[in-house]
């Protein structure tokens, strides 16, 4: 998104992303703090086989990039991040994924460092 972007933002509800082949590409955002990741991380897994679909075979899926913003209070409660780093190696500049955590005490690991904003 630019300044004076145009977004749509839903909150709450049913959970899905099921795009239609021929559907134009979207961008997407998907925002999660602590264990609300569960459906989001459904959604990127989707996202994900229809890139490789896409990729593959041609089949008239056109996915647009993803970007996850997932919250928690330190690295060791961030669920999936190793599954979410293997999408963004898998797929990269299509999927990507920052990580905020609030109250890290100990060193950030390695893998995670450039992903990782916070304390």
């Amino acid at each position: 998104c630019t300044v004076a972007s145009e977004v749509a933002l839903r909150v709450g509800g049913d959970f899905f992303f099921d795009p239609q082949p021929g559907d134009s590409p979207v961008k997407l955002v998907l925002i999660a703090g602590g264990v609300g990741i569960n459906p989001l991380f459904s959604i990127l897994l989707h996202i994900a086989d229809l890139h490789g679909y896409q990729e593959g075979k041609g089949n008239g899926y056109k996915m647009g990039p993803v970007k996850l913003y997932y919250s928690a209070k330190n690295t060791s409660q961030l669920l999936f991040k190793r599954n979410i780093l293997g999408l963004m190696n898998a797929f990269p500049g299509k999927i990507t994924c920052r990580f905020h955590v609030t109250q890290q005490s100990s060193e950030v690991c390695e893998e995670l460092q450039p992903h990782v904003t916070g304390k």
